[in-house]
Protein backbone atom coordinates (compact mmCIF):
# COMPACT_ATOMS: atom_id res chain seq x y z
CA UNK A 1 0.00 0.00 0.00
CA UNK A 2 1.18 3.53 -0.74
CA UNK A 3 2.20 5.52 2.31
CA UNK A 4 -0.25 8.29 1.40
CA UNK A 5 -3.12 5.80 1.32
CA UNK A 6 -2.14 4.33 4.69
CA UNK A 7 -1.89 7.87 6.05
CA UNK A 8 -5.35 8.79 4.79
CA UNK A 9 -6.99 5.70 6.26
CA UNK A 10 -5.20 6.02 9.59
CA UNK A 11 -6.14 9.69 9.99
CA UNK A 12 -9.68 9.33 8.70
CA UNK A 13 -10.44 6.92 11.50
CA UNK A 14 -8.40 8.82 14.08
CA UNK A 15 -10.37 11.98 13.34
CA UNK A 16 -13.71 10.17 13.50
CA UNK A 17 -12.78 8.70 16.86
CA UNK A 18 -11.53 12.11 18.01
CA UNK A 19 -14.86 13.72 17.16
CA UNK A 20 -16.72 11.13 19.19
CA UNK A 21 -14.28 11.29 22.08
CA UNK A 22 -14.29 15.09 22.22
CA UNK A 23 -18.05 14.93 22.55
CA UNK A 24 -17.58 12.47 25.41
CA UNK A 25 -15.06 14.77 27.07
CA UNK A 26 -17.52 17.67 26.87
CA UNK A 27 -20.19 15.48 28.43
CA UNK A 28 -17.78 14.49 31.19
CA UNK A 29 -16.99 18.12 32.01
CA UNK A 30 -20.66 19.07 31.88
CA UNK A 31 -21.80 16.27 34.17
CA UNK A 32 -18.99 16.76 36.66
CA UNK A 33 -19.59 20.52 36.78
CA UNK A 34 -23.16 19.86 37.89
CA UNK A 35 -21.83 18.23 41.08
CA UNK A 36 -19.66 21.24 41.95
CA UNK A 37 -20.58 24.35 43.87
CA UNK A 38 -20.02 27.78 42.32
CA UNK A 39 -20.09 28.76 38.66
CA UNK A 40 -18.03 25.80 37.46
CA UNK A 41 -16.19 27.87 34.83
CA UNK A 42 -12.78 27.15 36.36
CA UNK A 43 -12.99 23.45 35.65
CA UNK A 44 -13.50 24.06 31.94
CA UNK A 45 -9.89 25.21 31.93
CA UNK A 46 -9.03 21.67 32.96
CA UNK A 47 -11.23 20.16 30.27
CA UNK A 48 -9.60 22.34 27.60
CA UNK A 49 -6.17 21.38 28.92
CA UNK A 50 -7.04 17.71 28.79
CA UNK A 51 -8.25 18.08 25.19
CA UNK A 52 -4.97 19.77 24.27
CA UNK A 53 -6.93 22.90 23.30
CA UNK A 54 -6.22 25.34 26.13
CA UNK A 55 -3.33 27.20 24.54
CA UNK A 56 -5.13 27.81 21.26
CA UNK A 57 -8.28 28.83 23.16
CA UNK A 58 -6.41 31.47 25.12
CA UNK A 59 -4.99 32.95 21.93
CA UNK A 60 -8.49 34.00 20.87
CA UNK A 61 -10.40 34.36 24.18
CA UNK A 62 -9.90 36.65 27.16
CA UNK A 63 -11.26 34.23 29.76
CA UNK A 64 -12.34 30.60 30.07
CA UNK A 65 -16.10 30.24 30.37
CA UNK A 66 -18.36 27.24 30.09
CA UNK A 67 -20.05 28.48 26.92
CA UNK A 68 -16.77 29.56 25.33
CA UNK A 69 -15.07 26.25 26.11
CA UNK A 70 -17.93 24.13 24.80
CA UNK A 71 -18.19 26.16 21.59
CA UNK A 72 -14.42 25.91 21.09
CA UNK A 73 -14.49 22.14 21.55
CA UNK A 74 -17.58 21.63 19.42
CA UNK A 75 -17.59 24.12 16.58
CA UNK A 76 -14.34 26.09 16.24
CA UNK A 77 -12.56 25.34 12.97
CA UNK A 78 -9.48 27.11 14.40
CA UNK A 79 -9.29 24.27 16.94
CA UNK A 80 -8.10 21.16 15.05
CA UNK A 81 -9.43 18.93 17.82
CA UNK A 82 -12.97 20.33 17.76
CA UNK A 83 -15.76 18.00 16.71
CA UNK A 84 -16.53 20.04 13.62
CA UNK A 85 -12.89 20.28 12.51
CA UNK A 86 -12.32 16.57 13.20
CA UNK A 87 -15.30 15.43 11.13
CA UNK A 88 -14.25 17.78 8.31
CA UNK A 89 -10.73 16.34 8.41
CA UNK A 90 -12.06 12.76 8.46
CA UNK A 91 -14.09 13.43 5.33
CA UNK A 92 -11.14 15.09 3.57
CA UNK A 93 -8.97 12.06 4.32
CA UNK A 94 -11.79 9.77 3.24
CA UNK A 95 -11.96 11.52 -0.13
CA UNK A 96 -8.24 10.92 -0.62
CA UNK A 97 -8.68 7.17 -0.06
CA UNK A 98 -12.14 6.84 -1.60
CA UNK A 99 -11.16 3.80 -3.67
CA UNK A 100 -10.03 1.95 -0.53
CA UNK A 101 -13.46 2.31 1.11
CA UNK A 102 -16.65 0.40 0.44
CA UNK A 103 -19.62 2.40 -0.82
CA UNK A 104 -21.36 1.82 2.51
CA UNK A 105 -18.49 3.33 4.48
CA UNK A 106 -18.23 6.30 2.13
CA UNK A 107 -21.98 6.97 2.36
CA UNK A 108 -21.91 6.72 6.16
CA UNK A 109 -18.95 9.11 6.29
CA UNK A 110 -20.74 11.63 4.09
CA UNK A 111 -23.88 11.32 6.21
CA UNK A 112 -21.85 11.93 9.38
CA UNK A 113 -20.32 15.03 7.78
CA UNK A 114 -23.69 16.45 6.72
CA UNK A 115 -25.36 15.64 10.04
CA UNK A 116 -22.55 17.23 12.06
CA UNK A 117 -22.56 20.30 9.81
CA UNK A 118 -26.28 20.73 10.43
CA UNK A 119 -26.09 20.09 14.18
CA UNK A 120 -23.25 22.56 14.67
CA UNK A 121 -24.41 25.28 12.30
CA UNK A 122 -24.94 27.57 15.29
CA UNK A 123 -23.96 27.68 18.95
CA UNK A 124 -25.41 24.84 20.99
CA UNK A 125 -27.43 25.84 24.03
CA UNK A 126 -27.27 24.06 27.36
CA UNK A 127 -30.66 22.40 26.89
CA UNK A 128 -29.72 21.16 23.42
CA UNK A 129 -26.27 19.91 24.35
CA UNK A 130 -27.06 16.31 25.41
CA UNK A 131 -29.05 15.65 22.23
CA UNK A 132 -26.36 17.14 19.99
CA UNK A 133 -23.60 15.14 21.68
CA UNK A 134 -25.64 11.97 21.28
CA UNK A 135 -26.26 12.77 17.63
CA UNK A 136 -22.53 13.15 17.01
CA UNK A 137 -21.77 9.80 18.62
CA UNK A 138 -24.51 8.09 16.66
CA UNK A 139 -23.33 9.40 13.28
CA UNK A 140 -19.69 8.44 13.88
CA UNK A 141 -20.84 5.07 15.20
CA UNK A 142 -22.62 4.38 11.91
CA UNK A 143 -19.32 4.79 10.05
CA UNK A 144 -17.70 2.33 12.43
CA UNK A 145 -20.60 -0.10 11.95
CA UNK A 146 -20.34 0.10 8.17
CA UNK A 147 -16.60 -0.50 8.44
CA UNK A 148 -17.05 -3.66 10.49
CA UNK A 149 -19.89 -4.91 8.34
CA UNK A 150 -18.46 -4.36 4.85
CA UNK A 151 -14.67 -3.96 4.84
CA UNK A 152 -12.29 -6.71 3.80
CA UNK A 153 -9.95 -7.73 6.62
CA UNK A 154 -6.73 -6.67 4.92
CA UNK A 155 -4.14 -3.93 5.40
CA UNK A 156 -6.79 -1.27 4.70
CA UNK A 157 -8.77 -2.53 7.67
CA UNK A 158 -5.60 -2.75 9.80
CA UNK A 159 -4.73 0.92 9.33
CA UNK A 160 -8.33 1.91 10.06
CA UNK A 161 -8.28 -0.07 13.29
CA UNK A 162 -4.89 1.19 14.39
CA UNK A 163 -6.01 4.78 13.95
CA UNK A 164 -9.24 4.11 15.83
CA UNK A 165 -7.71 2.39 18.84
CA UNK A 166 -4.73 4.71 19.18
CA UNK A 167 -7.09 7.69 19.37
CA UNK A 168 -9.49 5.84 21.67
CA UNK A 169 -6.79 4.79 24.11
CA UNK A 170 -5.49 8.35 24.23
CA UNK A 171 -9.02 9.62 24.93
CA UNK A 172 -9.80 7.13 27.70
CA UNK A 173 -6.57 8.10 29.45
CA UNK A 174 -7.41 11.79 29.18
CA UNK A 175 -10.97 11.33 30.47
CA UNK A 176 -9.63 9.40 33.46
CA UNK A 177 -7.15 12.19 34.12
CA UNK A 178 -9.90 14.84 34.12
CA UNK A 179 -11.57 13.13 37.04
CA UNK A 180 -8.75 11.86 39.13
CA UNK A 181 -6.16 14.60 38.90
CA UNK A 182 -7.79 17.81 37.75
CA UNK A 183 -11.47 18.01 38.66
CA UNK A 184 -11.51 16.35 42.07
CA UNK A 185 -12.89 19.05 44.38
CA UNK A 186 -10.62 18.37 47.34
CA UNK A 187 -8.92 15.64 49.30
CA UNK A 188 -11.89 15.70 51.69
CA UNK A 189 -14.21 14.70 48.85
CA UNK A 190 -12.49 11.38 48.24
CA UNK A 191 -14.98 8.62 49.02
CA UNK A 192 -17.87 11.07 49.43
CA UNK A 193 -21.16 11.05 47.54
CA UNK A 194 -19.80 13.77 45.24
CA UNK A 195 -16.72 11.68 44.52
CA UNK A 196 -18.82 8.63 43.69
CA UNK A 197 -21.13 10.62 41.41
CA UNK A 198 -18.11 11.90 39.51
CA UNK A 199 -16.64 8.42 39.11
CA UNK A 200 -20.00 7.20 37.80
CA UNK A 201 -19.98 10.11 35.36
CA UNK A 202 -16.64 8.87 34.04
CA UNK A 203 -18.21 5.47 33.41
CA UNK A 204 -21.14 7.00 31.58
CA UNK A 205 -18.86 9.16 29.45
CA UNK A 206 -17.25 6.04 27.96
CA UNK A 207 -20.55 4.11 27.77
CA UNK A 208 -19.20 1.80 30.45
CA UNK A 209 -21.88 1.91 33.15
CA UNK A 210 -23.77 -1.20 32.02
CA UNK A 211 -20.64 -3.28 31.53
CA UNK A 212 -19.24 -2.19 34.88
CA UNK A 213 -22.43 -3.27 36.67
CA UNK A 214 -22.23 -6.70 35.07
CA UNK A 215 -18.57 -7.09 36.05
CA UNK A 216 -18.52 -5.46 39.50
CA UNK A 217 -22.09 -4.95 40.67
CA UNK A 218 -23.98 -1.77 41.56
CA UNK A 219 -21.53 -0.35 44.08
CA UNK A 220 -19.33 2.52 42.85
CA UNK A 221 -15.76 1.72 43.89
CA UNK A 222 -13.05 4.00 42.42
CA UNK A 223 -10.46 1.23 42.47
CA UNK A 224 -12.76 -1.07 40.48
CA UNK A 225 -13.59 1.68 37.98
CA UNK A 226 -9.90 2.37 37.42
CA UNK A 227 -9.30 -1.37 37.01
CA UNK A 228 -12.17 -1.54 34.51
CA UNK A 229 -11.01 1.40 32.40
CA UNK A 230 -7.31 0.54 32.46
CA UNK A 231 -6.81 -3.21 32.68
CA UNK A 232 -10.09 -4.94 31.77
CA UNK A 233 -9.56 -7.08 28.68
CA UNK A 234 -13.27 -7.09 27.74
CA UNK A 235 -14.11 -3.38 27.97
CA UNK A 236 -13.75 -1.94 24.41
CA UNK A 237 -12.52 1.44 25.64
CA UNK A 238 -10.07 0.25 28.28
CA UNK A 239 -6.41 1.04 27.83
CA UNK A 240 -5.55 -2.66 27.77
CA UNK A 241 -8.17 -3.43 25.12
CA UNK A 242 -6.99 -0.57 22.89
CA UNK A 243 -3.32 -1.51 23.24
CA UNK A 244 -4.03 -5.18 22.51
CA UNK A 245 -5.98 -4.34 19.35
CA UNK A 246 -3.21 -2.06 18.09
CA UNK A 247 -0.70 -4.81 18.77
CA UNK A 248 -2.80 -7.34 16.89
CA UNK A 249 -3.27 -5.17 13.80
CA UNK A 250 0.41 -4.20 13.72
CA UNK A 251 1.22 -7.91 13.85
CA UNK A 252 -1.07 -8.55 10.88
CA UNK A 253 0.72 -5.79 8.94
CA UNK A 254 4.12 -7.23 9.85
CA UNK A 255 2.99 -10.64 8.61
CA UNK A 256 1.51 -9.26 5.39
CA UNK A 257 4.54 -7.08 4.59
CA UNK A 258 7.16 -9.54 5.82
CA UNK A 259 8.92 -7.19 8.25
CA UNK A 260 8.61 -5.77 11.73
CA UNK A 261 9.22 -2.09 12.25
CA UNK A 262 9.88 0.30 15.08
CA UNK A 263 6.17 0.53 15.82
CA UNK A 264 6.02 -3.19 16.66
CA UNK A 265 8.77 -2.73 19.23
CA UNK A 266 6.95 0.33 20.63
CA UNK A 267 3.64 -1.48 21.16
CA UNK A 268 5.39 -4.52 22.64
CA UNK A 269 7.17 -2.25 25.12
CA UNK A 270 3.95 -0.38 25.96
CA UNK A 271 2.03 -3.57 26.70
CA UNK A 272 4.90 -5.02 28.70
CA UNK A 273 5.60 -1.84 30.67
CA UNK A 274 2.10 -0.58 31.42
CA UNK A 275 -0.29 -3.52 31.16
CA UNK A 276 1.57 -6.09 33.23
CA UNK A 277 0.89 -4.48 36.65
CA UNK A 278 -2.16 -4.79 38.88
CA UNK A 279 -4.24 -1.77 39.85
CA UNK A 280 -2.65 -1.52 43.31
CA UNK A 281 0.78 -1.07 41.75
CA UNK A 282 -0.64 1.62 39.45
CA UNK A 283 -2.14 3.51 42.38
CA UNK A 284 1.13 3.18 44.31
CA UNK A 285 2.98 4.64 41.34
CA UNK A 286 0.40 7.42 41.01
CA UNK A 287 -2.55 7.30 38.64
CA UNK A 288 -1.87 10.72 37.13
CA UNK A 289 1.81 9.87 36.57
CA UNK A 290 0.83 6.52 35.06
CA UNK A 291 -1.64 8.15 32.68
CA UNK A 292 0.86 10.78 31.61
CA UNK A 293 3.38 8.04 30.85
CA UNK A 294 0.77 6.17 28.82
CA UNK A 295 -0.05 9.29 26.83
CA UNK A 296 3.63 9.81 26.08
CA UNK A 297 3.97 6.22 24.89
CA UNK A 298 0.89 6.52 22.65
CA UNK A 299 2.44 9.63 21.11
CA UNK A 300 5.74 7.85 20.44
CA UNK A 301 3.87 4.90 18.95
CA UNK A 302 1.96 7.17 16.57
CA UNK A 303 5.18 8.73 15.29
CA UNK A 304 6.79 5.30 14.86
CA UNK A 305 3.81 4.11 12.78
CA UNK A 306 4.13 7.15 10.52
CA UNK A 307 7.82 6.43 9.99
CA UNK A 308 7.44 2.69 9.48
CA UNK A 309 4.77 2.98 6.81
CA UNK A 310 6.14 6.13 5.15
CA UNK A 311 2.96 8.12 5.55
CA UNK A 312 4.28 11.21 3.80
CA UNK A 313 6.04 9.60 0.84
Amino acid sequence: MLGKTANGLYWMYRYLERAENTSRLIETGQRISLTRSGSGDDEWTSVLQTAGALESYRETHDAVTRDGAIDWLLRALDNPSSVRASVNAARQNGRLVRTALTSEVWEALNAAYMDTKEALARKVGERELPAVLGRIRQSTGLVRGATHGTMLRNDIFDFARIGTFLERGDSTARILDVKYYVLLPSVNAVGSNIDNVQWETILRSVSGRGGYKKAYGDQIVPRDIAQYLILDRRMPRSLYFCASKIKGNLSYLASDYGEKGESQACIDKLVRQFMSHDIEAIFDFGLHEYIQSILGSFGELGMAIERDYRFYE
